[in-house]
């Protein structure tokens, strides 16, 4: 499982390290049911910092958990094709 979170979108190195602390957490618990490939996550919006101010809060770790935990479990519930390219519906 590798981990892309962009300075771009997490401005604070605590906060890029917390969001993948996230994914590595949640990807350990979804290890068994995805099927055995490379798999990157990237952050691809911002998380405002007006929202959250502190890079380690308690509403930003379970914001990024709630997300993972859909991303994780949309994929799960699709089914393997090893050739298809994801993102082409």
């Amino acid at each position: 499982m590798g981990a892309m979170v962009p300075k771009r979108w997490a401005k604070r190195a605590v906060t890029r390290n917390a969001i993948k602390r996230q994914i590595y957490s949640v990807s350990a618990s979804f290890e068994s049911a995805l099927p055995k490939a490379a798999h990157v996550l990237r952050l691809r919006a911002s998380f405002d910092r007006t929202e959250f101010p502190s890079a380690t809060s308690q509403l930003l770790k379970a914001t990024v958990r709630n997300e993972l935990l859909q991303l994780f479990a949309s994929v799960v519930a699709r089914p393997y094709l090893p050739n298809a390219k994801l993102g082409a519906t």
